[in-house]
């Protein structure tokens, strides 16, 4: 049995747990999340192609404490990021929960460590970090702590394979872990090169998504090197690294539009302008594509 607690935005994650036909216990203090939660769900599996059967096997709750407890396996808190509210959570899961089991967080960067500290059982605690929609995005990070039990860590690999998803081991607590760092590492440049006008952000999207993104679906950028050559990687970045963007501090640019509240689909405002069509439609787009591009990935594995 597993037991996803407290979450926000939680049906996607679900769909991973429900294909495995087991028992998902879902916490969310909010009614309109929980009431809306089975109908997403629905939608998700079909969309996957699953048996939509396997939304039964779905429980929701209003308090922790009000799961049973003594049948749950493991716990993937997915709160809004708030190092003190996760803190408080996991003092709670901490005294409900079965000694032993995994008790995960699906925070894109807050430390893990941190969440176990006075825990008794900080030997369970790890990062488990889906990446939205988590039903389509293979991605997970899953990420060790100075105490966690390797086991545990090991276990939660394995789980992952069998959802069907591409796990990998973030061996050090480090902030952001990887896969963030990778793309905020490649945002700041291009931020930079659009506020400095050598770019529209259009033109950083078609650069992304027509080169070097679309070449990532088929290796990544280690192996891609490994065909290039790291001879030619080092000449290059000899001679560009003096030229990359090094800010400590984010955009200005970006600051100034959320101070206008332009931040995107959110507010109907960002670099470009949205209407609730429009905003669908893409949605819709975009979904389409990574299914499409999940089916060329878990083809290419086996």
């Amino acid at each position: 049995m597993l037991a996803v607690g407290y979450l926000k935005g939680v049906a996607k994650t679900c769909f991973c747990f429900e294909s495995m036909l087991r028992n998902v216990h879902v916490m969310s203090p909010s009614q309109k999340t929980r009431d809306a939660l089975p109908v997403r769900l629905h939608d998700g599996l079909k969309q996957l192609g699953a048996p939509l059967g396997n939304a039964a096997n779905l429980e929701t709750y209003a308090k922790l404490e009000d799961i049973p407890w003594e049948g749950i396996d493991l716990v993937i808190e997915s709160a809004t990021e708030d190092l003190t509210l996760k803190q408080k959570l996991f003092l709670q899961l901490d005294g409900l929960a079965r000694p032993g089991i995994p008790l995960t967080s699906n925070t894109s960067g807050l430390p893990i460590g941190e969440l176990g500290k006075g825990l008794k059982n900080r030997s369970g605690v790890a990062g488990l970090h889906f990446f939205m929609p988590a039903h389509l995005v293979l991605l997970v990070e899953v990420v060790s702590t100075e105490t966690v039990d390797s086991k545990v860590v090991e276990t939660l690999i394995v789980l992952m394979k069998a959802l069907g998803k591409a796990p990998i081991w973030v061996k050090k607590d480090v902030p952001g872990f990887v896969s963030n760092r990778l793309q905020h590492a490649m945002m700041r440049e291009a931020l930079y090169l659009i506020a400095a006008g050598v770019v529209s952000a259009e033109e950083v999207d078609t650069a992304v998504r027509y080169g070097f993104g679309f070449r990532f679906l088929a290796c990544g950028p280690i192996m891609q090197q490994e065909m290039s050559g790291w001879d030619t990687n080092h000449r290059v970045a000899s001679t560009l690294y003096p030229y990359l963007h090094d800010a400590k501090t984010p955009s200005a640019l970006i600051k100034n539009m959320v101070v206008k509240g332009h931040i995107g689909m959110k507010t109907r405002h960002g670099f470009w302008e949205w209407t609730d069509d429009a905003i669908a439609k893409e949605k819709a787009r975009i979904e389409s594509v990574l299914q499409a591009g999940m089916e060329i990935l878990k083809s290419d594995s086996q």
